[in-house]
């Protein structure tokens, strides 16, 4: 197919409006990013775009009107708060959703009973519906799931010989798309975030929720209600890990990374190749440039990316929501003190693990090590023990261990207090020693409340008799005191309940399951 690239002028948007009217398809600038548009009202015309996208057909497009009045046919009823916010907003980067009219067939909807319908701000999307005499379905003129085209040369490079036109119009002002907002719930719900906030919405309608899968992902088998709410969606063809860290901890941990780029903002000191999206405290600049600068990304080359995260209210919200998508949900957490939690039964192999991680490179921090630091001699811990459990626990500067035990387990009252000291003290140490990647290794993990501090959790189970016999050579004792200590425990249960993950060490390949978690976790 060859693509006729077309101007801004009259006569080249009439043109459009032709080539829309006889089901071709025109891809056209808006305040947002560029739309790939056909008749909304013509199912066979709708159809092109999902198969010049590669789009899934489950995956509903937004009907573009040109007036507010072109809404009315397009549902089944203009709610209270439907006209609130088109009387509050409309021209906006705004989509409200609403249930479906009888004009709206499946194909537009994603087999869905409700359309999505919005007035954009542009004059040109507005004149080219005008011209077409009907609204547009348009989702974003960009191969599925490639980042959205912000400027006319991204819709040629993805576009061109697959549709009939491209406006060479203006570039986007906004750089995200638009925010979508069902009003066909019980509560009106962002399903997706864009420069309409929520806020902003709140003051003109009242409670509006945030859709769980805006910042977290669909849930599997869960129906898509809006454009965007893939898995991964916006992406380049580099790899992009998304990096939650203030500047300073962001410039020390991605200035090491030779074989990789940083995707950053204006202010941030990167040695390694880089490419900014915005200032820091500038969502609107974020916003505009976040696609343009992930196209880049494979301009340069990039096969690796370590993307800096924008915070997640406001605008910052909808940045947040694309580059997470772009990461396909891949996160390093570098302001959680621990990378992995690690933890597990008596007699499970949770030390065998721990060495396999440190020869992986990670940092291990043995809570028992720990603990005995906070009890060694002339600690100032010892002052806040003795405070509690009396002056005589502290003999010459040293902790008389039996002493203590005797008063702190005599009841689960004292064993608490004694867990409130030792615990923080613990964690403080542990905390201040840590050096990303690291792995906080403790048996009392849960009841320590370092899964708090840890980005994900690993628990290390086996079976009954394979930890009493290697309880029993461990430690060389009888098969009676090996149980004691396992029925002092928490069950398998409670390990596979609370942990991200789970090792079962029954003689089945350590490794493996080790090096699987690893492959999510990081």
């Amino acid at each position: 197919m060859k693509t006729k690239i077309l101007s801004t002028s009259e006569y080249d948007i009439a043109l459009a409006g032709e080539i829309l009217k006889n089901g071709g398809l025109v891809a056209f600038p808006t305040e947002t990013v560029y739309g790939l548009g056909a008749d909304a009202l013509n199912e066979d015309a709708v159809k092109k775009i999902y198969i010049a996208k590669g789009r899934p057909s489950d995956n509903p497009l937004i009907v573009h009107v040109a007036e507010k009045e072109d809404i009315a046919p397009l549902v089944k009823e203009i709610t209270p708060a439907a006209k609130a916010l088109i009387d509050a907003f409309f021209p906006a980067p705004l989509t409200i959703i609403l249930p479906k009219s009888d004009k709206i067939g499946n194909t537009v909807s994603g087999g869905l009973n409700t359309v999505a319908v919005r007035m954009p701000q542009n004059e040109t999307a507005r004149a080219l519906i005008k011209a077409a005499g009907t609204p547009i379905a348009a989702p974003s003129a960009n191969t599925s799931g490639l980042p959205s085209p912000t400027r006319a040369k991204h819709v040629i490079d993805d576009m061109k010989g697959k549709i009939d036109a491209v406006i060479n119009g203006e570039d986007c002002n906004f750089g995200i798309e638009s925010t979508v907002i069902t009003l066909a719930a019980e509560v009106p719900t962002i399903l997706r975030p864009g420069a309409v906030t929520k806020e902003m919405l709140e003051a003109v309608i009242g409670r509006v929720e945030v859709a769980a899968a805006v910042l977290e992902g669909m849930k599997n088998n869960e129906t898509a209600a809006s454009p965007g709410m893939k898995y991964k969606h916006y992406a380049p063809k580099a790899r992009v890990m998304l990096v939650n860290a203030s500047r300073e901890k962001y410039e020390s941990f991605v200035n090491t990374k030779k074989d990789a780029f940083a995707l950053c903002f204006e202010e941030d000191h990167i040695t390694i190749p880089k490419i900014t999206f915005g200032k820091e405290c500038d969502d609107l600049s974020q916003a505009k440039e976040i696609f343009d600068a992930l196209r880049r990304l494979d301009d340069m080359g990039a096969k690796k990316v370590y993307a800096r995260m924008p915070h997640k209210n406001g605008v910052g919200m909808a940045v947040y929501n694309r580059l997470i998508r772009a990461a396909a949900f891949c996160i390093i957490d570098l302001e959680q003190p621990f990378t992995i939690g690690l933890t597990g039964q008596t007699g499970a192999g949770k030390g065998y693990i721990g060495k396999y991680l440190e020869a992986l490179g990670f940092q291990i921090l043995d809570t028992d090590a720990y603990a005995r630091k906070v009890c060694e001699k002339n600690s100032p811990y010892l002052a806040v023990l003795a405070a509690e459990f009396g002056n005589d626990i502290i003999e010459n500067g040293n902790l008389n261990r039996q002493l203590l035990a005797d008063r702190a387990f005599c009841s689960a009252e004292k064993t608490e207090k004694l867990n409130s000291i030792l615990h923080p003290a613990i964690l403080a140490l542990c905390r201040k020693d840590a050096v990303f990647p690291c792995v906080l290794d403790a048996p009392l993990l849960f009841e320590c409340r370092g899964n708090e501090m840890s980005y994900k959790t690993i628990a290390v189970t086996a079976p009954k008799e394979i930890r009493k016999k290697r309880i029993m050579e461990r430690d060389g004792i009888t098969a009676a005191q090996a149980e004691n200590r396992m029925n002092a425990q928490k069950s398998d249960a409670f390990y596979q309940n609370h942990s991200d993950f789970t090792v079962i060490n029954d003689g089945r390949d350590i490794k493996t399951q080790i090096n699987t978690i690893l492959e999510e976790i990081l």
